[in-house]
C-alpha cells in the first residue's frame, strides 16, 4: 500500500470534489439559515443566536483539532517512553557488567599483591581515560598477563559504551519530557475549548435552545438533500461505467485484474463498515480508541483494523495512508476528511452518508457527509 501514498500539503483540495449544482445549493442553504437565525445582536449587547451557534461550532472544531494534536503527542510519548525504558534497562545491565569487570580487576591486583608483585594504584586506574593511559602511568605493561590485559581492555571498552548509553538515555529523557509537555498543552487546550462551549450553551434560554434545535434540523434536512443528490449522481456514473464495461468485456486482460482488486477492497470495506455500525450509539470521547468510546480517528482506525488494515492514529497521518479519489468516485469504506487542517474523519457508507464520531457530547452515528456544508469536505482516501 505504501506505493500509493501521496503526501499533500494541508489545505489543498482534490479536483472533482465540488460541483456547481451543489455549490449553488450550499449558497441557497446559507441564505435561508441566515434568515431564520437571529443575526442581529440583542438590545442588551448579548451575542445573537447565530453568533452563539457559530462560536460553539468553532470551539468544538478547535477542540477536535487539539484532540488530534493530543493523539499525535500521546502516540509519540508512548514510543519515546518505551525507548527510554529500553535504554535505561541497557544502562543498568551494562553498569552491572562494568562492576563485575571492576571486581575482576581488583582480584588480579590482590593476587599480585599476595605474590609480591607491585599492585596497581587503584586511584590511578579509576582516573585513567584508556587502558594504554593506565599502563603508561603505572608502568605495569610488562607485569600483566595476557588474561589481565584482556580484562583491562574489556573494562575500558564497556566503560566507554556505558557512558554513551547513559548520554543517549539522558537525551531521550529530555525529548520525552518535551513531548509530555506538548501532550499536556494539547490536553489543556481541548479541556478549555470544551469548557468554553459548555459555558456558552448554558447561558441560552429554553426558547433560544429550541430555536437552535430548529436551525439544526434545517441544516440536517439540507445535508440529507445534498446526500441524496450525490447518491443519484454516483448511481448514474456507476451505471455508465457498467455499460462501458459491458461493451468492452473480454477485450482487455487488465479488466479482470481491476475487477479482482475492486472485489478485494469491497470485502475489506464490508468488514470495516460492519465494525463501525456496531459502534453506533457509543459516545464520542476525545483521545478514545474504543471499545466503549471513540474519537473520530480512533473509530476509523479501529474499523479498518477489524478488516485487517492498520491505519495510523491521527487524521493527519490517515489522510496519507492510501489513495486519494474524487468525491464522485467514493466507495463504501473510503475515509472522508474534513476541514483545511484535516481535523475530522468519517467512514463512507454510500449514498452521501457516513459513520463517524462527531464531537464531544454526541454519539457515533450515521450522518450526511454534508453535515457541516460542502465547503468543509477536504478529501477522500481509499485506505486499502
Amino acid at each position: 500500500m505504501a506505493s500509493h501514498r501521496k503526501s499533500r500539503p494541508a489545505g489543498t483540495r482534490v479536483a472533482g470534489i465540488r460541483t456547481p449544482a451543489l455549490a449553488t445549493a450550499a449558497l441557497t442553504s446559507v441564505a435561508l439559515l441566515s434568515q431564520s437565525a437571529n443575526a442581529a445582536p440583542a438590545a442588551d449587547g448579548k451575542p445573537s443566536l447565530e453568533e452563539v451557534e457559530k462560536k460553539v461550532d468553532d470551539l468544538y472544531r478547535q477542540a477536535e483539532s487539539a484532540t488530534e494534536k493530543y493523539n499525535a503527542a500521546k502516540e509519540k510519548t508512548t514510543k519515546q517512553r518505551k525507548n527510554v525504558d529500553t535504554l535505561l534497562d541497557d544502562v543498568a545491565k551494562r553498569t552491572q557488567k562494568l562492576n563485575e569487570e571492576r571486581e575482576q580487576l581488583g582480584s588480579f591486583a590482590a593476587a599480585q599483591y599476595r605474590t609480591g608483585a607491585a599492585a596497581p594504584d587503584t586511584a590511578t586506574f579509576l582516573l585513567a581515560d584508556s587502558p594504554q593511559d593506565y599502563f603508561d602511568q603505572t608502568q605495569l605493561m610488562g607485569r600483566l598477563t595476557s588474561r589481565q590485559k584482556t580484562a583491562v581492555d574489556d573494562y575500558f571498552t564497556e566503560q566507554s559504551a556505558t557512558m554513551k548509553k547513559r548520554q543517549e538515555a539522558s537525551k531521550s529523557l529530555e525529548t520525552l519530557t518535551a513531548t509530555q509537555s506538548d501532550l499536556q498543552t494539547a490536553k489543556s487546550t481541548v479541556q478549555k475549548k470544551l469548557s468554553d462551549a459548555r459555558e456558552l450553551l448554558s447561558k441560552l434560554t429554553a426558547e433560544e435552545k429550541a430555536r437552535l434545535a430548529a436551525i439544526q434540523k434545517q441544516k440536517e434536512a439540507e445535508a440529507a438533500r445534498k446526500a441524496a443528490e450525490l447518491a443519484k449522481q454516483q448511481a448514474a456514473e456507476e451505471k455508465a461505467k457498467e455499460e462501458a464495461a459491458a461493451q468492452d468485456s473480454g477485450s482487455s486482460s487488465d479488466s479482470g485484474s481491476t475487477s479482482t482488486s475492486d472485489s478485494s477492497y469491497a470485502t475489506k470495506a464490508e468488514k470495516a463498515l460492519a465494525f463501525a455500525r456496531a459502534q453506533i450509539g457509543k459516545p464520542y470521547v476525545w483521545g478514545a480508541t474504543g471499545p466503549d468510546s471513540y474519537d473520530c480517528s480512533g473509530l476509523t482506525q479501529a474499523a479498518w483494523k477489524a478488516a485487517g488494515v492498520t491505519l495510523p492514529r491521527t487524521t493527519y497521518d490517515q489522510v496519507n495512508a492510501g489513495t486519494t479519489v474524487s468525491l464522485g468516485d467514493a466507495q463504501p469504506g473510503d475515509l472522508i476528511f474534513f476541514y483545511d487542517d484535516i481535523s475530522h474523519v468519517g467512514i463512507y457508507i454510500g449514498n452521501g452518508m457516513m459513520i463517524h464520531a462527531p464531537k464531544p457530547g454526541a454519539y457515533v452515528r450515521e450522518e450526511s457527509i454534508y453535515y457541516g456544508g460542502e465547503s468543509i469536505i477536504h478529501s477522500v482516501v481509499r485506505p486499502a
